[in-house]
């Protein structure tokens, strides 16, 4: 039996382990897999409502590293996750996406000659100004084996002299989380519940966009204008919640009628909103693919992608808050642009990952 240790810290990991759970305990008997959640995410909004709607076992390990600044996180998570390795002693470590979770643990499993198994592989923006990227690039020097999404993510990967056999593309195991839910995302209520038609979908998290007090500004000021037409819907990160106090403009966001706060919703009503929404404008890497599987119009308020398949095929733009107005506009006035979906983005990357590992291990 082959035992591998899952590492997951935050949102967007909790998404990309669940179907390659349920692929390792319902179509492999020579997989054991044992969960660590890091705490990197760790309050209910953030954490305990994805294990509930994705049905993801409770941790074996729970390391409560909190928040901090990145160095200091980075560090808490390799002091944590060292002695739960020495004492596992895992045949391999998993890990998703390219969090500050993701890096850690990698680093502290290559250093004991654990291999490091990463899923979501040779994604680049090319922008080392986000930490994301430092963390993708450490990650994949350090991987044994890299599942790629896709032949571009291949071809970053081969770029950086990785070794060919050690890559394998599988397509996108997030596709695998939302096809698992899609007759939930139908049958939910959510759009019904808050009322409105012809919305806008916001969600803002970056720091390059809520820790900079004019780029922020210049965002609300879009939204603002487009909700004197259309109404806009905002589940309130908690960054940009305490971003919009301590910059004050908490206050403008209220006067603004049709801009409608929400705490953070779970993920069946984030995916049933996006389907139904007149357009997503987010900063978000998994909502770019979310709403390309979706056939949803998304506006990406970033310089640029580590996901160019959702521009190059998908129904993703790149906007800068100084476009975003223009951009939105053209959209009502012209209609979205065809779109199609991704090679290998078919709901089947999770068992096409249990059988490279398979073989592998074999």
């Amino acid at each position: 039996m082959v035992k591998l240790l899952c590492i997951v810290g935050a949102r967007p990991n909790f998404i990309k382990i669940a179907p390659l759970l349920k692929a390792f305990r319902t179509g492999s008997d020579r997989i054991s897999a044992r969960l660590v959640h890091t705490g990197q995410h760790y309050d209910a909004d953030m954490s305990d409502v994805f294990f509930q709607t994705l049905q993801i076992p409770n941790p074996d390990y729970f390391l409560g590293v909190g928040s901090g600044t990145h160095a200091q996180q980075t560090a808490a998570i390799m002091c944590a996750v060292e002695p739960v390795l020495l004492d596992e002693k895992p045949d391999g470590l998993l890990v998703v996406g390219d969090v500050n979770s993701t890096l850690a643990c990698s680093l502290t499993a290559a250093k004991l000659g654990v291999p490091v198994i990463h899923v979501e592989a040779g994604l680049r923006s090319r922008d080392r100004s986000m930490p994301e990227e430092i963390n993708r690039i450490v990650t994949d020097s350090l991987s044994d084996l890299l599942f790629a999404t896709s032949e571009d993510a291949r071809n970053n990967l081969l770029a950086e002299n990785r070794p060919a056999e050690n890559i394998h593309v599988v397509g996108n195991i997030m596709i695998d989380a939302l096809c698992s839910v899609e007759p939930q995302i139908k049958a939910s209520s959510i759009v019904n519940t808050i009322g409105m038609k012809d919305y806008l979908l916001l969600t803002l998290h970056r720091p390059e966009n809520v820790d900079n007090k004019d780029q922020f500004e210049r965002v609300i000021d879009t939204m603002i204008t487009l909700s004197q037409s259309r109404p806009v819907l905002w589940p309130m990160h908690p960054r940009a919640k305490a971003k919009l106090s301590e910059f004050g403009l908490l206050s403008r966001i209220e006067q603004a009628s049709a801009i409608h706060i929400r705490p953070p919703l779970g993920y069946i009503e984030t995916l049933a909103l996006m389907k139904n929404a007149a357009a997503v404008i987010t900063d978000s890497g998994g909502i770019q693919e979310e709403t390309t599987y979706l056939g949803a119009p998304c506006f990406t308020v970033r310089k640029n992608t580590e996901r160019p398949e959702t521009i190059t095929m998908g129904t993703n733009q790149l906007s800068t808050p100084q476009s975003l107005l223009g951009d939105l506009q053209r959209l009502f006035e012209n209609g979205p642009p065809p779109s199609t979906i991704p090679p290998l983005w078919d709901g089947h990357t999770a068992q096409r990952i249990t059988q490279v590992l398979e073989s592998y291990f074999r």
